[in-house]
């Protein structure tokens, strides 16, 4: 039995991949271009592990999709590949249209291809599992109730309006040709292996090199956070349970402005590594926000709790703590992230941001 991933060398497709043969032994083909967010290093501990074959390229290519499903013949495609950073998305919108929105239709063509050519079990059991973002929803007010799966759909970066068109696309080929998937809207992931331009692995690594902490406007943007592993064990659930069809959003039930995010890093990194220099806090600098920053995402998850039976397991507390242990243990793998390419993006996206 395998299942074909695709994006399994990025954060939360390399968490999926570790994740999902510790838990079931299973086999994985991880399909990942390696673009800059992309890892192997992550995939270290599985490089002699026969569960694990790993195949460098694009998700457009439509003969080496194909190609796959032929050779490795998968029960299961779990589709993480994404270009999925808002910022990125504002300065390049176009990757993310290819990629979103270009590559969720070529996997779904060619699983179909697929999916038509099977018999029996192996056609009845077949599945499509689509990875897609809360962000496809928009923005929430203050006193407004968190998205749920029958939320309209209002994005508002180029990033979320690809998820937006990928989900799309994803539910038509349901609807359409009876193509078995099912979608999964998260929140925001955080945990080990996260690639240091976002929020969180971004605050640790600048404080522990005493650079400055860049928040967005007055930091009080909103969102929910949901540890990688609780994600993680979500998707497993919805690929054993989940009903064809089905939209499934995940939570980690754990809203908190950015700011606050912010405040404990510098909290846990003052106790776990504290600086000679004083609290971290000394670090913090506001910057202009960016266009169409959302103000509030919040996800309800009480649909996949009732139908499927899954919470999550870790806290916001207990999720931190660990993720913020597992940078300060894990300076080699951060440091060799940190390259030249990665050093020019944070210099372009922020360094004309300076003091809002």
């Amino acid at each position: 039995m395998t299942i074909l991933v695709t994006g399994g060398a990025g954060f939360i497709g390399g968490n999926f991949v570790l994740d999902w043969i510790a838990s079931t032994g299973e086999s994985v083909v991880n399909l990942d271009k390696l673009t800059y967010a992309g890892n192997l290093e992550t995939l270290k501990s599985l490089e002699s592990d026969d569960r694990h074959t790993f195949v460098q390229g694009d998700i457009c290519d439509r003969a080496l999709i194909d190609s796959l499903f032929s050779t490795y013949k998968p029960r299961a495609i779990v589709h993480f590949a994404a270009e999925s950073h808002v910022d990125r998305s504002i300065h390049g919108p176009g990757e993310f249209v290819r990629t979103n929105v270009d590559g969720t239709f070529t996997l779904l063509e060619a699983a179909r291809a697929y999916w038509n050519g099977l018999e029996g079990e192996a056609k009845a059991n077949f599945r499509f599992h689509h990875v897609s973002t809360d962000e496809v929803y928009g923005s929430l007010g203050p006193n407004d109730p968190p998205f749920t799966e029958t939320n309209t759909y209002e994005p508002n970066s180029p990033y979320s309006a690809s998820k937006a068109a990928s989900d799309h696309l994803v539910r038509a080929w349901h609807h359409t040709y009876g193509l078995p998937v099912t979608t999964s809207n998260c929140s925001n992931n955080y945990g080990p292996y996260h690639f240091p331009e976002k929020l969180i692995p971004l605050m640790i690594a600048n404080a522990l090199a005493g650079k400055p902490l860049p928040i967005y406007g007055d930091g009080q943007q909103i969102r929910d956070w949901l540890y990688v592993t609780d994600h993680c064990s979500a998707i497993r659930t919805i690929l054993a349970k989940g009903k064809v069809g089905e939209v499934y959003n995940v939570g980690g039930w754990n809203e908190k402005p950015n700011i606050d995010i912010v405040k404990t890093i510098i909290a846990l990194l003052d106790e776990l590594k504290p600086s000679p220099e004083g609290s971290y806090a000394r670090l913090i600098t506001y910057v202009t926000d960016r266009p169409g920053h959302d103000r509030r995402y919040a996800i309800d998850a009480r649909k996949i709790e009732r139908d499927l039976g899954w919470k999550p397991a870790e806290t916001f507390e207990t999720g931190i703590r660990k993720t913020v242990q597992w940078y300060l243990d894990n300076q080699g793998w951060v440091q060799n992230v940190l390259s030249g390419a990665y050093r020019d993006w944070v210099a372009k996206n922020y360094g004309d941001r300076a003091g809002a």
